[in-house]
């Protein structure tokens, strides 16, 4: 176990002017709290914060999160409070073991709601002060490492939630050597079978190939030096989980892989090198397709260095990193290599937001939780952006693009902007005009089509890959849909103020807006529209007043009719001796198009209704405007239900025909050709199938044959059957009214 004077030498190490009296009081405090307290090893409790404090010393953190790191379990396990850690310690370090607290409760890997909800308010204690998760990291890390002490069952959990969350975000904060060991630490405990007989086969290759490491160090260094290139040539096995990784991804058998060593070169600064690269490809063959330049491209974790794969000594292929003493800096402590946590600034993240790459995709995400999307649909988004791999895509201007690997042209226009996405029409990638369906790879430049007023549609929500992009889809079209409902809801306001004699004017229903409880006109009548609230009531708000005047169930029994219904409000058609009545009735009536125009329309289940029937409307809520024929039966269900009947007519626009839904019932022979002649008839006349059920009737040599077909009109569907009805095979037709 760590002495509290070693403790204070590590920091002073690599910080001279660091807090002594900071550190010693940290110290003893947490061993006064913990006491007699042991781990699952048998081990004293505060050897393991001490562990975690001596973790953050080799990444040369500042006093602040040494002290955090050597305190973090005080407020959870101890009789500690956060009030007695502000008083002794500040209200920083107090704020940083609170955040720890809070984060530590949270159970990451339980059902999805609760996985989802645990890891917004982990991203958002980390948000407020990364070096929450800096100390989080390096916990979690020592844990895994004496992960063998912890029973079975939990074991498995704690590694599940290392692989699926806090090895990707130590990637993704650029802390590369901490989360290689994350994952081959988890991947030891959560698939045991799979690690063994990765690993040793690694050990078989290592014991075959042991000084083919040391010979390509070798060759490498002398070639650099005799070119006047000092280098740190470091060679070394890859681990047993990217392994894996890279076998699952690829579906390729071990033997297939060929890149299992890496050598790193580190030397002085960029030019150099550039310098290596030029020597190492001029000296042995390059592998097509395995060069990438993250040094002009870096990835949004701050990563820089060149890759490259060549054939090296022996025909064996090597893997290179080249990059400058700088950047594997950042590239192995990621933003814990930041200046401002050496200048005891770590809570500041105005200057980490200027500094680091990865700290702004960390507050992007974070943000996105505002934008109103679910628990699980964020978690779900995050995940995709945290374990998948990027591309890099440029602008026609230059501007750099980086995106999830799979992402489209439809990812890049909603990375550009919010406004781009929602408007993009079509792409050229490359100077070549594609689907907006393609898939992007790094160096593509993209240029998005764009049409005013046009509106995302539904289905790119299932084919885009970032959570940016969904989210703004799901936006665009709830607001698409809340629009649709509020047109409807207008046209039934205003129709219901015709039908009561009254005034109808915005103002004066803005008035009225606390008697609804809404807060705004759109809330209103996109209300009435779902049908939460009846028009009736609408009226009545802004016209206390007004009694509304309905047709009793007797009276409704003398009036003329069909099939005994009511005269309500949307029966439009005409009736003898009414036909002024019905006119201006027909005038008050809202317009249907089909199911594609503005107004949120279904028809009648179980027959539809398409255009030359009379139909009437019923307001089913949160759906819309459902058209039914008038000789519906149906219809008898909302008899006693005025409210939810609309004035509706047909308002076919004749330069762009749409089908609408029908249903037949044909009873006919059962035998060999019968079904065969039945859809040849529909098909010569240009009737569109959309389903088809057989059943028998009795004992009998007749079947009923039912079937769902999209006709242009009345006068389409009743050709259709008049020409069934001729066939010999066939008993009888008739049309299908739900």
């Amino acid at each position: 176990m760590m002495r509290q004077y070693e403790l204070v030498e590590r920091v002073k190490r690599y910080n001279p002017n660091a807090d002594e009296a900071l550190l010693n009081r940290a110290y003893v405090y947490a061993m006064k709290a913990h006491g007699s307290q042991k781990r699952a090893s048998g081990d004293p409790y505060i050897s393991h914060p001490l562990e975690v404090a001596a973790l953050l010393t080799e990444l040369r953190l500042d006093d602040a999160t040494i002290v955090a790191a050597v305190l973090h379990d005080t407020i959870e396990d101890t009789e500690a409070t956060r009030e007695e850690i502000d008083h002794v310690f500040g209200r920083e370090i107090g704020a940083l073991v609170d955040g720890l607290t809070k984060i530590k409760k949270l159970d990451l890997v339980s059902k999805k709601a609760a996985q989802a909800e645990n890891f917004r308010k982990l991203l958002l204690a980390i948000a407020d002060d990364v070096r929450v998760l800096l100390v989080k990291l390096a916990d979690r890390l020592h844990n895994m490492r004496t992960l063998h002490h912890v029973p079975p069952e939990k074991r498995a959990r704690i590694a599940e939630e290392t692989l699926e969350i806090y090895a990707p975000l130590a990637g993704r904060m650029g802390m590369q050597e901490l989360r290689e060991e994350l994952e081959d630490l988890a991947f030891r405990h959560f698939s045991p079978e799979a690690h063994a007989m990765v690993s040793a086969r690694l050990d078989e290759i290592g014991g075959r190939s042991g000084k083919l490491i040391h010979d390509i160090e070798s060759e490498l260094t002398a070639r650099l030096q005799a070119h006047g290139i000092k280098a740190a040539v470091k060679g070394r096995r890859k681990r047993a989980y990217s392994i894996w990784k890279k076998m699952e991804r690829k579906s390729v058998s071990f033997e297939q892989l060929s890149d299992i060593f890496g050598f790193r070169v580190v030397v002085s600064d960029i030019a150099a090198c550039y310098a290596v690269l030029g020597i190492v490809h001029t000296t042995w063959p390059t592998v097509p397709g395995r060069f990438k330049d993250y040094i002009s491209t870096p990835k949004q974790n701050d990563y820089q260095s060149l890759h490259t794969t060549v054939v090296g000594p022996g025909r064996q292929r090597v893997e290179l990193q080249i990059r400058t003493e700088a950047m594997d800096q950042v590239n192995e402590y990621g933003i814990a290599a930041h200046a401002l946590y050496k200048e005891g600034r770590g809570g500041d993240n105005s200057a980490l937001a200027r500094e680091s790459r990865a700290y702004e995709w960390l507050r992007r995400t974070v943000e996105t939780l505002s934008e109103g999307d679910s628990p699980e649909e964020f978690l779900e988004h995050t995940k995709l952006e945290l374990f998948h791999d990027q591309v890099f895509c440029f602008t026609p201007k230059g501007r750099l693009i980086a995106l999830p690997r799979g992402a489209t042209p439809i990812d890049f226009a909603y990375a550009v902007h919010t406004d781009v996405g929602n408007t993009a029409v079509g792409c050229k990638v490359n100077g070549r005009i594609v689907p907006l369906l393609s898939e992007l790879h790094s160096g593509d430049e993209v240029e998005i089509a764009r049409a005013p007023g046009q509106a995302p549609p539904a289905a790119w929500e299932s084919i885009v890959v970032t959570g940016k992009a969904r989210a703004a889809i799901r936006r665009a079209t709830r607001a698409a849909v809340r629009k649709q409902y509020a047109g409807l809801g207008r046209q039934i306001v205003e129709r219901a103020f015709e039908r009561a004699k009254k005034t109808y004017s915005e103002e004066k229903l803005r008035a009225a807006l606390p008697r609804l409880a809404r807060t705004s006109l759109d809330d209103v009548l996109a209300a009435v529209g779902r049908g939460e609230i009846f028009s009736g009531d609408v009226v009545k708000a802004v016209y206390p007043d007004f009694k509304e005047e309905r047709i009793g169930a007797g009276e409704a029994s003398r009036e003329s009719g069909w099939f005994g219904l009511k005269k309500a409000e949307g029966l439009v058609f005409k009736v003898p001796g009414q036909n002024g009545a019905a006119a201006d009735k027909a005038a008050r009536s809202i317009p249907i198009r089909g199911i594609n125009g503005e107004l949120p329309v279904r028809f009648a289940p179980n027959g539809g209704a398409v255009p030359g029937d009379r139909i009437v409307g019923i307001l089913n809520p949160g759906e819309g405007i459902t058209v039914y024929p008038i000789q519906s039966p149906a219809l008898t269900a909302f008899d006693d239900q005025p409210d939810r009947w609309l004035d509706v007519r047909w308002d076919i626009d004749e330069t762009e025909p749409q089908r609408f839904p029908a249903q037949i019932a044909v009873t006919a022979i059962n035998e060999p050709g019968t079904l065969a002649q039945i859809t040849q008839i529909i098909g010569d006349n240009d009737g569109n199938i959309d389903s088809i059920s057989v059943t028998s009737k009795g004992a009998s040599d007749f079947r009923e044959v039912v079937i769902d077909l999209e006709v242009w009109n009345l006068k389409h569907l009743n050709a259709i059957i008049s020409q069934l009805k001729q066939r010999s095979v066939v008993s009888s037709v008739q049309r299908v009214n739900g």
